[in-house]
């Protein structure tokens, strides 16, 4: 059953998804629920609050993880600070806006920032991101602090709670 302050990590099939599945393990994605809607940061728009309905998909995976120490009403209001400010498209540490991992750990303070990673197999660095940072005009951070969501999935910090499958769409 899904309780405010549950962290939801998603798995999916989109190429985006896939090329940060293949570089960082097991999750492409990271949102909180919080209070009756999940927040998370994304491409389309920025960070926002969608309703359960809008949020989970059935084609998705997701898993729950929980903080036993989460302050709902604190980390709700460093979401709600946060609503409106744009995707970080660049994963710079210093861009403009969040990713989604980076905006979990902007607001639940509990997470350290790893070297980030933008391989697949033996290459140091996948096609889909190379041509993923041609198109945007910048380097490919490699190396530089971040953190992704397969990462913070795997806080000691975390429990993970059960694998949630949403019946409500289906």
């Amino acid at each position: 059953m899904l309780e405010s302050g549950d962290l939801i990590f998603v798995r999916d099939h989109t190429e985006m998804g896939q090329a940060i599945q293949a570089s960082t393990g097991n999750y492409s994605h990271v949102a909180i629920f919080l209070d009756g809607k999940v927040y998370h940061a994304t491409v389309e728009g920025g960070v926002l609050a969608q309703s359960h309905e809008d949020f989970f998909e059935a084609e998705k995976g997701y898993d729950l993880y929980r903080y036993a120490e989460i302050d709902d009403n604190e980390v709700k209001k460093q979401a709600e600070n946060l609503l409106g400010a744009p995707y970080n498209a660049s994963f710079y540490p210093d861009g403009d806006g969040f990713y989604c991992s980076q905006f979990v750990a902007e607001i639940l303070p509990i997470f350290d920032t790893i070297p980030m990673k933008f391989g697949e197999g033996e290459e140091e660095i996948s096609s889909f991101w190379k041509a993923y940072y041609r198109e945007l005009g910048l380097a490919v951070p490699l190396d530089q602090p971040g953190t992704n969501p397969s990462q913070l999935a795997q806080s000691p910090q975390l429990q993970f709670k059960e694998r949630y499958l949403d019946d409500s769409n289906h």
